[in-house]
């Protein structure tokens, strides 16, 4: 039963591929709209200063979304969202809660924030923060292992416990080892993931470079993350945290240690000599206070919808995609650069989104339209965590079962490592997804390249085993958890410039972003224009649906 079921499912999809064994004529007449002209005069706006890096929520967000959309009304694309102020414009729903005061006194000294303290928004939840505590215990550097146990002999179960931030001064290193941030960072974890299994109530971090740390970064710390305001963030926000965690000075923690008679000095150069905790109870009272604000922010995709020829077809939609914010302004006010422009992250895409747009826009006026609907979206806040792609999954313009595949480019304009240098470099793409839900749009877009483009197609980020998950990583899998077939196409720049002021229009190489544009294009008239639909033979974990 099984191996007949194969075969015929074989046979199908080869007499489906066969349409693809020569080139459709005005496929490529109207294919010659996407060039790099035209990409580099798109880009060059996108990506300039003016833009301020496009950061969703952000005045350049808004303006490249306002230049995407009258770039769609030129093409003679329509708006297809119904009840918003704007038919281009699908109104995604972004908020942030954040910090409106924050408060530390010492035995009833208040203390001045961001100068002696700073409560990070990730420590406050969504009903404030309110602690009132007679003792605090010191537990030197939060440290249970062989040999040496901060907490032996203490309890700081639902109490405040303070420590130092810096890592473990005890443990051995070679004279040739030297710390880097990543392993700073995982021995904070360790040392935080250590201290929570004791469950306080707050924890006191006592950093050593407070007073050196930028007051820009200081005050940003107040922001909470941008998100939907949907059901998900709705039930995380409802779960507590654990616990508090409020960063202090040197000088701050000396006025508590002060209550043990000692200092940091002292109990830095004691734990150094004897290899032994200092672990204490500190008669210290203590009160801290946070508040929160839900703060709306602007946000949109920007929708072009152009209705197939087809009386049957047209009610089946492809959504072409592109990902058109980016991370915005440097903070640091001493920059040289001051300016994230996002060229190729994802400028280059986003570029690639309007070329097929005007393509396919021209053939439909000369007679030439795709059988099926297409939809050109490009999505807001995908630097944020797939919000704008998560917000039309969850509240799609066009049914979910009339959506027939997801193509999606982003950074299609740079060549990556392992690339540089090598003769294939102008010829390749990191296809991505092709075969992890349809083995037939796999097939459908390997035949559509072999027909036209003839690039190199480099599969190795669909290997589960991919360290980068570059599949969880853009806005197709927000369609592919609901089972609509995709394929991703991507440069692989992770090496150089990327979420760096160098992603410069300077360095995008246009001709080989119009090639990658060609094929997603090219796969987009075959897949808009053939008798069925591919089909969705595995589940989203890759198994058959067929087993």
């Amino acid at each position: 039963m099984m191996k007949k079921q194969f075969l015929y499912t074989g046979l199908a999809v080869m007499l489906s591929l066969s349409a693809v064994a020569q080139q459709d004529q005005n496929a490529v007449k109207f294919g010659q709209i996407i060039n790099a002209q035209r990409g580099r005069a798109h880009l060059s706006i996108l990506a300039s200063d003016e833009y301020e890096g496009r950061e969703t929520g952000k005045k350049g967000a808004w303006m490249a979304a306002d230049y995407i959309k009258k770039q769609f009304q030129s093409f003679g694309l329509k708006g297809p969202v119904k009840g918003g102020n704007d038919p281009y414009f699908q109104k995604v729903d972004l908020v942030t809660y954040d910090l409106t005061q924050s408060s530390l006194s010492i035995n009833g000294k208040a203390k001045q924030k961001n100068t002696d303290f700073l409560i990070s928004n990730a420590s406050v939840g969504i009903n404030g923060l309110d602690i009132n505590a007679n003792e605090i215990v010191f537990a030197g550097y939060g440290i249970s292992r062989d040999g040496y146990n901060d907490f032996d002999g203490i309890n700081v179960e639902g109490k405040v416990v303070m420590v130092f931030a810096s890592g473990d001064p005890t443990a051995k290193t070679s004279d040739t080892e030297k710390p880097n941030q990543r392993a700073i960072m995982m021995a904070r974890q360790k040392m935080m993931s250590n201290i929570a299994k004791n469950k306080p109530k707050a924890i006191l971090l006592i950093d050593p470079n407070f007073d050196k740390t930028p007051n820009y970064l200081k005050e940003a710390s107040a922001n909470g993350r941008i998100m939907l305001k949907n059901a998900a963030s709705a039930k995380a926000l409802e779960r507590p945290i654990p616990y508090v965690t409020i960063t202090i000075s040197p000088a701050t923690a000396d006025e508590i240690l002060k209550a043990g008679s000692t200092s940091v000095a002292a109990v830095t150069q004691k734990i150094a000599e004897s290899g032994k905790p200092a672990s204490q109870v500190l008669n210290v009272s203590l009160v801290a206070n946070a508040t929160k604000k839900e703060n709306a922010h602007r946000g949109e995709n920007v929708l072009g919808f152009l209705e197939g020829s087809d009386a049957k077809l047209k009610n089946e939609v492809l959504i072409i995609t592109g990902h058109y914010d980016h991370i915005g302004l440097v903070q640091d006010p001493n920059a040289k650069d001051k300016v994230n422009n996002g060229a190729d992250d994802d400028g280059s895409g986003t570029t690639g989104v309007l070329l097929m747009a005007e393509a396919f826009s021209k053939a439909k006026k000369a007679g030439k339209g795709p059988k099926r609907s297409i939809l050109f979206m490009t999505v807001v806040g995908e630097e944020k965590g797939l919000l704008g792609s998560e917000w039309y999954s969850e509240n799609p313009v066009f049914p979910v079962e009339n959506t027939i595949a997801d193509l999606n480019t982003d950074m299609i304009g740079r060549v990556g490592e392992p690339y540089l240098g090598k003769p294939d470099s102008a010829n390749y793409v990191y296809s991505v997804g092709s075969f992890k839900l349809s083995t037939e749009l796999g097939k459908i877009a390997e035949q559509v390249n072999d027909t036209y483009t003839k690039m190199k197609l480099d599969y190795k980020f669909d290997d589960p085993k991919d360290p980068q998950q570059i599949y969880y990583r853009s806005d197709h899998y927000n369609f592919a958890k609901l089972g609509i077939p995709v394929i991703f196409y991507y440069d692989g720049m992770l090496e150089q410039d990327y979420h760096q002021p160098g992603d410069e229009i300077s360095k995008i190489n246009f001709d080989l972003l119009a090639k990658r544009a060609h094929l997603t294009y090219y796969i987009a008239w075959e897949l808009a224009n053939r008798a069925n639909r591919p089909v969705v033979d595995k589940n989203a974990d890759g198994s058959s649906k067929t087993n």
